[in-house]
């Protein structure tokens, strides 16, 4: 008898959800939402760093995906959906009452971006993750030694209390905090309660310095000690969590209606994006898992002898239980990789943008269809010119700290640079290079691994730039100089939250069963050209310099 699960991955500008055959991992379908307040930039202001989105936004993708997607499936489908879990971006925080609804759902707050999730990528608490560091390095314990030694504004702590210090108002209001991970489950189950909703052990441990040996959360008196602003949110958060093979519960009437589905259909804990996508990617240990997108996460799996006692620094954790329960997870990435293109698209198309949609020799039609034809054509025609450069022409250098540098040794007060520039410096020639730099940066966190005596014996990519951008991912593979498998599914991140699904729904034991029931496999490879691989060994050497030279010279 046929049972679906379905997969719903919140990513940085939309949410999708996949219908998977829990039997035999074929996509039954697939529906993708924008958030629509997200796409006007809403609550966001990107001087300063700040970037928020409306759990409205969420909300409206759940409704929407999943009944657009089991709309698009066979007859009596939704009869036989038997789990649902989610993944999302994170640290994505949001700070909630007594009862566990964010705040930004009250009235009172609807228009306020402090009372909002803040999204991943929002570095407005640059110096309280310095003030976390400081007074990490002076404590009897060093509450950032498993999340690499260096915490980041990105996360958990350094988020919670720039908001706290900015606002009064959310400070008055505010009971508990939860991660976007953790609410939606909470949400479709009737457990958004802070004293009984699951928190999601990949979350915590990775962003939010949770440690079972040394009792969970950093101590009271380290909080406190932090600023006296987090007093009692230890207490009103959580002790215990649970990896994403665990059951929250399931559907409540509402939503089991609202969605179409059956009141039995069980929800598992959420994680993060990253750390399912290398499960549908069908992670082992050994192999490297790189979800590219705006950013990238590097996410790998080691067993508990190959890891010991090691404690690798300048990476973005090491959780037991975080990837696949019974290994250790580890985590990496880049704060900008897509993104770093995406910023040279708005810079190259400025005229575009700003004289062209003001013209009036052709009618607005034409001139709008004008626009969109040619914004959509920068980057694949950028990327065919670029790659007719043979890279001992390849004299432009840059640095892909566009959005400060997350790993390896987090630091988000660096930022890119571009060197080597003369008047015959074309725009294929500095995409070039900053195609470069994103796989030079990748290439840093490559040997933080292998330096810390972790094996990398592959490297996977997952996410839409390694499925439709060739030069980008041949230039990977060159610099990096290994091979990179490509996996088969546009959503291997949904697909990978699927297989939790049906986990959890009591299709399979274990997620390691789901992996290779569901598994969708490899679409592509890419191989190393040895002739580009010795130039890059070089060129590679310039990177390091310039970024040395910038970090210590310009933004120390």
């Amino acid at each position: 008898m046929s049972k679906y699960v379905i997969g719903l991955d919140y990513g940085s500008d939309s949410c999708r959800a996949v219908v998977v055959d829990a039997l035999t991992g074929q996509e039954m379908a697939s529906s993708v939402k924008y958030y629509s307040r997200w796409a006007k930039e809403m609550y966001c202001d990107p001087t300063a760093n700040q970037y928020r989105q409306h759990p409205l936004d969420y909300v409206e993708g759940l409704e929407h995906t999943v009944k657009n997607a089991l709309s698009k499936c066979p007859a009596g489908t939704a009869e036989k959906v038997v789990g649902i879990a989610f993944d999302t971006t994170g640290s994505t925080p949001v700070f909630t009452d007594k009862n566990g609804t964010p705040l930004s759902l009250l009235p009172e707050f609807a228009e306020n971006p402090n009372a909002m999730f803040v999204l991943w990528k929002d570095h407005t608490g640059i110096k309280e993750a310095q003030e976390i560091n400081d007074l990490a390095a002076k404590w009897d314990i060093d509450y950032t030694s498993y999340e690499g030694g260096i915490y980041s504004s990105e996360w958990f702590w350094a988020k919670a209390l720039h908001v706290l210090r900015a606002d009064e108002k959310v400070r008055n209001a505010a009971y508990s905090i939860v991660e976007h991970c953790d609410w939606l489950p909470g949400l479709i189950t009737g457990t958004t309660n802070p004293a009984i909703i699951c928190r999601s052990r990949c979350a915590s441990g990775h962003k939010a310095m949770w440690l079972e040996k040394w009792g969970g959360l950093p101590s009271e008196e380290f909080l406190t000690a932090l600023d006296p602003l987090l007093a009692g949110y230890r207490e009103r958060l959580y002790t215990e969590t649970f990896p994403s093979d665990k059951k929250v519960g399931t559907l409540t009437p509402e939503w089991a209606a609202l969605l179409g589905l059956s009141t039995n259909v069980a929800v598992a804990v959420g994680a993060f994006d990253c750390h399912t996508g290398a499960v549908g990617a069908e992670v082992t240990p050994g192999a490297l898992v790189r979800v590219i997108g705006t950013s990238t996460c590097d996410i790998m799996v080691a067993s508990y002898e190959e890891m010991g006692d090691k404690l690798i620094p300048g990476i973005c954790g090491q959780v037991d239980g975080s990837v696949i329960p019974g290994m250790v997870g580890l985590e990496a990435g880049q704060s900008a990789f897509g993104d770093v293109y995406a910023w040279f698209k708005n810079v190259v198309a400025w005229p575009v943008v700003n004289i062209l949609s003001k013209t009036t020799l052709v009618d607005e039609a034409t001139k709008q269809k004008l626009i969109d034809e040619t914004m959509d054509q920068i980057i694949p025609a950028l990327s065919i010119e670029a790659a007719k450069v043979p890279v001992s022409e390849s004299t432009v250098l840059a640095t892909d700290w566009i959005n400060g540098r997350r790993t390896p040794d987090a630091n988000q007060l660096v930022k890119g640079s571009i060197t080597g520039l003369n008047l015959g410096s074309s725009a294929p020639l500095i995409f070039r290079a900053l195609v470069e730099a994103t796989a030079y940066g990748s290439k840093a966190i490559v040997d933080r691994f292998i330096e810390n005596g972790v094996v990398i014996n592959e490297i996977i990519g997952i996410g839409g730039i390694a499925l439709k951008s060739p030069f980008v991912m041949q230039t990977l593979a060159d610099v990096l100089n290994m091979p990179i498998k490509v996996a088969k599914s546009e959503q291997a991140c949904a697909f990978g939250t699927s297989m939790f699904a049906a986990v959890v729904a009591g299709v399979y034991e274990k997620v390691e069963d789901a992996q290779k029931a569901m598994g969708m496999g490899f679409a592509m490879e890419y191989f190393p050209n040895k002739q580009n691989v010795a130039l890059y060994k070089e060129l590679y050497k310039n990177y390091i310099k310039l970024g040395q030279f910038t970090e210590k010279e310009l933004f120390s």
